[in-house]
């Protein structure tokens, strides 16, 4: 069998074949991510030919978006991987290329949630799910796109140097086992799992994670019940698909807009920021959302969720790539997508429950809210108090100073032999004006 070619660089090319690996994940975003959301145009469709609740016809699509994140199955042998290979060919411009990437899902929902509204009308939501299937049979040409490429940084402990066959050389000072024993293998497993995992342990990673939680929690349900929720306050079926479009469209601008103005120099430094502030305003619009009750009122709704959406979106993988570096970028891509599984398949049902119990979508919408705003409060108080500690550092450091405790404790000792110098010319005087007096 042929080997596939693996491309070799010093560092990511910033361009070249990588563009084609930006088209590639343009091309997955659109058959995984945008036709997940266009589940919801069928949400109605299932709910009245099942004959079924809120919370239970919810179920179809959490599973879906939960399969995706948890599971090396599906879609997920498709999305995190060309999300990852993107982050390998791009440095410099790495926000941009993941904005390129990524807004294909808003192209893909802007396109499809109408189509798939006609597809319905014409063939039923069967035949329409029969032809999304065979466009979804589109990645097979996406997966020929991926070429491997092999960085500076990933030529790790374990591998070889090819000019004499030997354990490289810094193999050979952490471990002095030759390759053919029980050791080596055993040290070589541990040091390629140290590398590739490392960074479970650490606390901005962890901090991250369970931001996560919070922010997939908040995010999915409303690609579950903007539809419903426009019709149950007299929105048609049409401009309910076009609400999706919307949100899809301007997805797009917020995944390539914010991309490209996180690249710039003036912002570079501040991505961690920009999505703080893109997740915390998109939990704003949400508790908004109960108090809109007409077309004209959703329409900029859709405007602003689905701009902040495309940002925060496109920086999550920039943001992971800052905390853990490239090197293990693809398995802690694959943990951050991992941990969107629980909250994507849960907060539906959940969501369909409270609409079930209260009549209302109000509090399935403000839960959500308040979820997406505690994640971007809960990233900025870790970052707040990194910072802190960041400022004392340097005075605890100088505290330990030897020089310094020394002045320290000199000063201490002049100040005491001063100070008793004066009793003793004190009691002298004393002495003295006693023996004048008599």
């Amino acid at each position: 069998m042929a080997k596939i070619a693996r491309a070799g660089s010093a560092s990511p090319p910033d361009g070249g074949w990588g563009w084609m690996i930006v088209a590639g994940c343009f091309l997955v975003t659109i058959c995984t991510r945008a036709v997940t959301r266009c589940i919801s145009i069928f949400f109605v469709e299932f709910q009245t030919y099942f004959a079924q609740d809120y919370s239970q016809t919810a179920w179809i699509h959490s599973i879906v978006d939960c399969m995706t994140m948890l599971c090396g199955l599906g879609f997920a042998l498709c999305y995190s991987p060309a999300i990852a290979m993107v982050g390998k060919y791009f440095s410099r411009r790495k926000a941009l290329a993941y904005g390129i990437a990524l807004s294909g899902s808003g192209i893909g929902t802007f396109i499809l949630a109408p189509v798939v509204q006609l597809l319905i009308e014409q063939f039923s939501w069967r035949g329409a799910l029969l032809i999304l299937g065979g466009f979804v049979l589109n990645l097979c040409v996406c997966g020929a796109l991926m070429r491997p490429i092999t960085l500076r940084e990933d030529r790790s402990c374990p591998e070889k140097n090819h000019d004499h066959g030997t354990p490289r050389e810094d193999c050979k000072q952490a471990s002095p086992y030759s390759p053919l024993t029980k050791e080596w293998t055993e040290t070589r497993f541990c040091c390629s799992l140290q590398q590739e995992y490392g960074f479970l342990l650490m606390s901005d990673f962890v901090v991250l994670a369970v931001s996560v939680l919070f922010m997939a929690y908040g995010c999915s349900p409303l690609f579950v019940y903007l539809v419903p929720y426009a019709l149950s306050v007299g929105v048609s079926h049409h401009q309910a698909a076009f609400l999706m479009s919307i949100l899809g469209v301007i997805d797009i601008v917020g995944n390539i807009t914010f991309g490209w103005l996180t690249d710039r120099r003036c912002l570079k430094n501040y991505r961690y920021i920009c999505y703080l502030f893109a997740v915390a305003l998109d939990g704003l619009c949400y508790l908004c959302l109960p108090m809109l009750r007409s077309f004209p009122l959703l329409v900029p709704f859709s405007c602003t969720f689905g701009y902040f959406d495309g940002a925060y979106v496109t920086l999550i993988p920039v943001v992971t790539a800052e905390i853990v570096g490239t090197t293990s970028l693809s398995s802690a891509l694959g943990v951050v997508y991992f941990l969107h599984a629980v909250p994507y398949l849960v907060s539906p049902p959940i969501a369909g429950w409270l609409v079930d119990t209260t009549g209302s979508y109000t509090a399935a919408f403000l839960l959500c809210g308040f979820a997406m705003i505690f994640s971007s409060v809960l990233l900025g108080f870790a970052r707040i108090v990194k910072r802190m500690k960041r400022t004392q550092l340097p005075f605890l450091a100088k505290e330990s100073d030897p020089k310094r405790q020394l002045w320290t404790n000199g000063s201490v000792a002049y100040s005491v032999a001063k100070e008793l110098d004066q009793k003793d010319e004190e009691s002298m005087a004393t002495a003295v004006s006693g023996c004048n007096l008599t």
